[in-house]
């Protein structure tokens, strides 16, 4: 009986979305063909499809360059983010000195930081992966220190009279405690830095064989190829997708057992 209420559950979020998807599709399709628009102008879901499959090569090519770059990027931004905002969080002398010049290296727009980075380590792989990085290292760090200021007063007094030091109670305390900010953090960083990666590519990235999903759109759009376009963005958001529900599993696979934001809940 249980499991045919969760198959039930599982139905009624999956149907109306998909039902949707399927209306819009059948929808563009109809309205591009009987328009009789040209496929240069607006292509119809079935040329999209075409485009892809006959450039299937090209197309994984640049789908897994930019997967790298942005897996590189974001793994540098979790890192190093996490790093940064426990050094915050353990002192607030250091915290008030250098957390404004975070906020500050945010709102500069990357575009303006990206030929800077371009000069100092050339253009290609290197460029790209730091832009991914940066534009994915502040959500890290802002919400990894909001949550190890956020621990329990009590239980940091508990610490305390216990005589734990600062590195115990850092380790065994604050840091678990931060985990569901740490994990919204990763949520964030993760679809950046894929647009990082794809934005890096097109101020710094390479062309030819080993192009990612910027190049190919840069180039798709400069020949008018707006299906194989259209194949580029739809892969770009495929991709980010991805990426997000690995952290979303790994969000349940971490706090489900203790923290009511991924807890079942009894309808």
């Amino acid at each position: 009986m249980e499991d045919r209420f969760m198959r039930l559950g599982f139905v009624k979020r999956i149907l109306p979305p998909l039902i949707a998807f399927m209306v819009f599709i059948g929808g563009w399709q109809l309205i591009v063909g009987l328009l009789n628009l040209p496929v240069y102008l607006v292509p119809k879901p079935s040329d999209i499809v075409s485009a892809a499959w006959l450039n299937k090569g090209d197309l994984w090519v640049s789908v897994s360059t930019t997967a790298i770059e942005a897996i590189v990027g974001f793994v540098l931004s979790v890192v190093l983010g996490v790093l940064g905002a426990i050094l915050l969080a353990s002192s607030k002398l250091i915290e008030k000195s250098v957390y404004p010049y975070a906020i500050i290296l945010q709102t500069i727009p990357i575009v303006a930081v990206a030929p800077l980075i371009v000069i100092w380590f050339d253009a290609g792989m290197n460029a790209i992966v730091i832009i991914a990085f940066l534009i994915g290292f502040f959500p890290m760090l802002s919400n990894t220190l909001i949550g190890l200021n956020a621990t329990d007063h009590n239980m940091s007094n508990l610490f305390y009279l216990y005589n734990a030091n600062p590195f115990q109670t850092m380790w065994k305390l604050r840091i678990p405690a931060a985990l569901p900010y740490i994990i919204a953090g990763l949520k964030i960083s993760c679809t950046l830095c894929v647009i990082g990666a794809i934005v890096g590519e097109y101020i710094a990235g390479i062309g030819g064989d080993k192009g990612g999903l910027g190049y190919a759109i840069t180039n798709a759009a400069a020949r008018l190829k707006t299906a194989y376009l259209f194949a580029c963005g739809l892969s770009a958001s495929v991709l980010g997708i991805g990426f997000f529900l690995l952290v979303n599993a790994f969000s349940k696979w971490v706090l489900s057992s203790w923290h009511e934001s991924e807890m079942s809940r009894e309808s």
